[in-house]
């Protein structure tokens, strides 16, 4: 594993939620008392391609082919995007998996409170992140818009990212320690950081969507951490 393609995470609390909607309420504190390394993008058609030839896996069809290798893999389901957490922890000696829910938006916000790490202006927003208003309907290669506080790239925008948490309505009963989630639901899995597709709205440090773990769409891919 190549280190410098992630970001150690500072340990601390942040208060994760909004009151932008009622699925990110209610606004509360979490603490992340522990080392976590994230990837600073998302998982790649390369890094996939890797893997599938590695244990014989589908590449998903995508009809952008043509946008080259270092787009973020998508029309990979929740189990695909857990299979491939696998394949990397065997092959790295390390735990590799999804970040959770509280990962996520920590290292999304890097520090901030606001709707966005950088603020409140959405005009800013085409200098982070590729969604509806500048994407031109598909994705682009990772890393070529500016990185998070943290040097994380892609928080927002390219493809909605799988999580490992089972999605809530809400967060009256979910975890304040950074775990994830593990209640059974009809509802699916959480998913962050909205898509090419998506509105800036949709784009926010808070926002969360869910879809079932067998649902495979062209807006959805996956970025990875790794316990240390």
């Amino acid at each position: 594993m190549i280190e410098n393609n992630f970001v150690k995470l500072p340990q601390g609390s942040f208060l994760m939620g909004s009151e932008y909607m009622l699925n990110e309420m209610p606004v509360h504190e979490v603490h992340i008392d522990y080392d976590i390394l994230m990837s600073k993008y998302q998982v790649t058609v390369e890094d996939y391609m890797l893997y599938a030839q590695a244990t014989g896996a589908e590449v998903p069809k995508d009809k952008h082919e043509h946008l080259g290798v270092d787009v973020p893999v998508r029309r990979v389901t929740w189990l695909d995007a857990v299979a491939y957490c696998k394949w990397m922890s065997e092959r790295e000696g390390k735990t590799v998996r999804l970040p959770t829910e509280a990962e996520w938006e920590y290292a999304c916000k890097a520090g901030s409170n606001e709707k966005w790490f950088f603020g409140h202006d959405e005009s800013l927003l085409g200098e982070y992140a590729w969604c509806k208003k500048n994407s031109g309907g598909v994705t682009h290669p990772v890393g070529t818009k500016k990185p998070n506080p943290w040097g994380i790239y892609d928080m927002y925008g390219n493809v909605w990212e799988w999580t490992l948490d089972r999605y809530a309505e809400n967060y009256e009963v979910t975890p304040r320690d950074g775990t994830h989630h593990k209640v059974q639901s009809d509802k699916g899995m959480s998913l962050r950081g909205g898509a090419w597709s998506a509105e800036p709205m949709n784009c926010r440090s808070a926002r969360r969507i869910n879809l079932g773990a067998n649902s495979r769409n062209y807006f959805v891919g996956f970025r990875i951490v790794v316990e240390v």
